[in-house]
C-alpha cells in the first residue's frame, strides 16, 4: 500500500471513531491535528501526500500523523516492493475486522454513550479477540460478573449504578450465563 493510500485509510477510521459515518475530509482532519496537537499541516499539503505528488513525508510530519492517528511512524511509508498484506498473520487479520465490526456496532448505538464508549474501548484494545473471550469466560463462571460488577462498583472505581429491569418489571441487577442461569 502506498503511503497516500494509508493516509485516506486512517482518515476513513478516523472519520468512523468520531461517529461521522464517513471519512474525515482533509480540510476536518487539518483543523482536528491543530486542535489536538498543536501542530499545523495544511489541507493542500496533505492532498499532494495522498495523490503521490509528495511521496515521502519529512520527520517532523511523520511524527504528527503518527501521534494523532495513533499509528507507529514506520507505517507512514510505502510498502515494500512485492509486499502483501495477506501475509500479516492470520489473527491480526482477525482483529481487523473484528476491531472494524466493533466500531461499527459502536456507531449503532450512539445515542447510548456509555455503550458506545465500552464498544470503541474494546475495539481499540490491543486484543480485541482475548476481550470478547475474557467477557465469555465472565459470564460462563457462575456468580463473577456479580461479584466484579460489586468491586467495580464501590466508590472511585468508575463503574455507575444502573438498574436492569428483570422479566418481572422488577428492578434489580441481572447476571445470565449461556444456559439462561440466574446468579
Amino acid at each position: 500500500m502506498k503511503l497516500g493510500e494509508k493516509i485516506k485509510y486512517l482518515r476513513e477510521v478516523e472519520g468512523s471513531l468520531r461517529g461521522m459515518n464517513r471519512a474525515m475530509s482533509q480540510q476536518e482532519l487539518t483543523r482536528a491535528i491543530e486542535a489536538e496537537t498543536g501542530s499545523k499541516l495544511s489541507q493542500s499539503y496533505l492532498s499532494q501526500i495522498e495523490s503521490g505528488a509528495r511521496p515521502h513525508l519529512t520527520n517532523t510530519t511523520r511524527q504528527i500523523l503518527a501521534k494523532f492517528f495513533k499509528v507507529h511512524p514506520g507505517y507512514l511509508v510505502d510498502d515494500p516492493e512485492g509486499y502483501h498484506p495477506e501475509l500479516l498473520s492470520e489473527v491480526r487479520g482477525l482483529e481487523d475486522k473484528l476491531d472494524s465490526w466493533m466500531v461499527s456496532g459502536a456507531e449503532r448505538f450512539r445515542r447510548d454513550p456509555e455503550l458506545k464508549s465500552a464498544l470503541l474501548t474494546v475495539a481499540q484494545h490491543e486484543r480485541t479477540r482475548e476481550c470478547l473471550l475474557l467477557l465469555e469466560a465472565i459470564l460462563e463462571t457462575p456468580g463473577l460478573m456479580g461479584r466484579l460488577t460489586e468491586v467495580l462498583r464501590k466508590p472511585g472505581n468508575g463503574i455507575r449504578e444502573q438498574g436492569v429491569t428483570s422479566k418481572n418489571g422488577r428492578a434489580g441487577t441481572r447476571e445470565t450465563g449461556t444456559k439462561g442461569r440466574r446468579d
